[in-house]
């Protein structure tokens, strides 16, 4: 009797740990939605990235924070061939000239399956070289890929003051992976 309330127990801690996970997912997913939304009516010349990428990552919600060292994080989701295919998370440190705190919405493309496969694998970095381009009306439009990789960034709220270097690290769980 006492092993069956164990186990019973055990697989309840295990559906609510998997739902509220799911939960989690669904609300970044619905956020990513919402960001591509908004960076399509930000510059329509984004729809040829969106249309002709092999990838792309969305991340909605990037928190930003520093005083000479400066980190941030956010969650996002990884679409391949326009479906979404798992999440990702990213990791940002850096040191320099910087104070303040931002929030921010960042987009991947990745232009070749090899370059959204690298990310996929987990040996996706963005070094401080890496172009991130601010979006506004217009940029779009002369954007190009650099190794197979381009990155659009929108400002969303808060005064960041920045001149670092550092790097972005990525992780990222396929959805079969997060279901079982």
């Amino acid at each position: 009797m006492k092993i069956k309330l164990i186990i019973s127990m055990a697989l309840f801690f295990v559906a609510v740990g998997a739902f509220a996970q799911s939960k989690d997912d669904q609300r970044v997913i619905a956020d990513a939605e919402k960001a591509k939304v908004k960076f399509q009516k930000a510059d329509y010349g984004l729809d040829r990235f969106f249309n002709d990428a092999a990838g792309y990552v969305i991340f909605p919600n990037i928190g930003e924070g520093a005083l000479i060292v400066g980190g941030a994080s956010g969650n996002g989701v990884l679409y391949e061939n326009g479906k979404v295919v798992g999440m990702a998370n990213l990791k940002k440190l850096d040191v320099g000239l910087q104070v303040g705190g931002q929030a921010l919405t960042e987009v991947i493309f990745f232009e070749t399956t090899d370059a959204l496969n690298e990310f996929k694998e987990g040996e996706f970095e963005l070094s401080a070289e890496a172009t991130v381009v601010a979006l506004d009306k217009g940029v779009a439009k002369n954007a190009n890929y650099n190794d197979g990789v381009v990155v659009f960034a929108k400002p969303k709220k808060g005064l960041m003051a920045d001149i670092s270097i550092g790097s972005q690290k990525f992780g990222y769980t396929p959805m079969q992976k997060m279901e079982q």
